[in-house]
C-alpha cells in the first residue's frame, strides 16, 4: 500500500513510518523543511514537500495514495485555537479527495479530558469538537463516505526522544526546584509507548472501520502524584502538593491538563484490531533514567 503520512518526521510519525516500511508499505511523508525531508529519505520514505497550511499539497498527497495517516499538528499552546482550525482544514482537505473510495484515512486525536469524572474513557465516549476538532472532522467525513477512523492518544506517548507533556513537567520541576502535583495528586493520566501506538496506527490503516474510534492505551491510569514522585527521585528534588489556585503560576499552560482525572481503556480497540501493547509503561520508562539526561 502507498501511504501518505503527515507529521512523518515527528516523534510519533517517524515511528509510524518505520512500522509501515517494515510491514511492506511504501511511505510518502509530508515534509515542511529540508531537515525533515532528509530524515524521511534516510528512513526509506519518499518525500512530498509542503505543510498543513497548504490544502492543495495535502490533496495531492492523498490523491496519489492508497491510504493516509494524519499525525501532524501545530503544538502551539499559546495560539491553540488557530492550530486546531488548521488541523480541521487539513483533515477536510485530505478527506475531500477520498470521498466515495475505500481508501482509509486515520486521524490523530487526543483522549485527555474526554471525561473528567474519574470513570474509564471508552471508545464509545465521543470527544468534544472544541477546541480541537480532529475527531469531529473525521467522524463528519465518515458520514460522507470516507473510511475515516480516529486514534486517540493519551497525554503521554513515551519513549526516547519524547518532547511532550512529561518532559515539560520534568523541566518545570528543574526550574522550580520542586516536583509538584495538584491537590492530592490522585487524578490519573493514561499513557502508551510510542512503538505500541505506531503499531496501532498501522492496524487501523489496514483494518480500521469507517467512523471507528480507537484508544491507544497502555497504562490505563497513572496517578499524577506517582509521576511527580518518580521525577522528584530522579532529579533529587522534593515532591510537594500545590493548591489549584497556584497551579497556573507553577505549571503555566499545563495547569489545565495536569488536573484532569481521565483514566481510559483500550478494550474495544484490542478486540476489534487484535492490538495489545507490549512495550514498557511510563513509570518504567521514567525509572530507566534517559528522560533526565540533559
Amino acid at each position: 500500500m502507498r501511504v501518505f503520512v503527515t507529521g512523518a518526521s515527528g516523534f510519533i510519525g517517524s515511528a509510524i513510518v518505520q512500522e509501515l516500511i517494515k510491514a511492506g508499505h511504501q511511505v510518502v511523508g509530508l515534509a515542511r523543511s529540508e531537515e525533515s525531508a532528509q530524515s524521511l529519505t534516510k528512513a526509506g520514505a519518499n518525500v512530498l514537500r509542503g505543510s498543513l497550511e497548504d490544502p492543495d499539497c495535502l490533496k495531492k498527497g492523498a490523491a496519489a495514495a492508497d491510504g493516509v495517516i494524519h499525525t501532524a499538528f501545530i503544538h502551539d499552546f499559546s495560539n491553540y485555537l488557530a492550530a486546531a482550525e488548521t488541523d480541521k482544514r487539513a483533515i477536510e482537505a485530505i478527506g475531500s479527495v477520498l470521498t466515495g473510495s475505500e481508501r482509509p484515512l486515520v486521524v490523530t486525536g487526543g483522549i485527555l479530558g474526554i471525561r473528567t469524572d474519574g470513570s474509564l474513557i471508552t471508545e464509545d465516549d465521543p470527544a468534544p469538537g472544541f477546541p480541537r476538532a480532529s475527531e469531529a472532522a473525521a467522524m463528519s467525513l465518515a458520514e460522507k463516505g470516507v473510511r475515516a477512523s480516529v486514534i486517540r492518544l493519551p497525554p503521554s506517548v513515551h519513549d526516547a526522544g519524547d518532547y511532550g507533556f512529561v518532559p515539560f513537567i520534568i523541566n518545570t520541576a528543574r526550574k522550580k526546584g520542586v516536583s509538584a502535583y495538584v491537590g492530592n495528586g490522585h487524578n490519573r493520566w493514561p499513557a502508551v509507548h510510542r512503538l505500541d501506538a505506531a503499531h496501532l496506527f498501522r492496524l487501523a490503516l489496514e483494518k480500521g472501520a469507517a467512523g471507528a474510534r480507537y484508544n491507544a492505551i497502555g497504562d490505563e491510569g497513572i496517578p499524577v502524584r506517582e509521576i511527580a514522585e518518580v521525577i522528584g527521585k530522579q532529579l533529587n528534588l522534593p515532591v510537594d502538593s500545590i493548591t489549584p489556585e497556584d497551579a497556573a503560576g507553577h505549571f503555566d499552560w499545563m495547569s489545565r491538563f495536569i488536573v484532569f482525572d481521565s483514566p481510559a481503556t483500550s478494550l474495544k480497540t484490542s478486540q476489534q484490531l487484535n492490538w495489545q501493547p507490549t512495550h514498557r509503561g511510563l513509570i518504567d520508562d521514567l525509572n530507566a533514567g534517559y528522560y533526565f539526561q540533559s
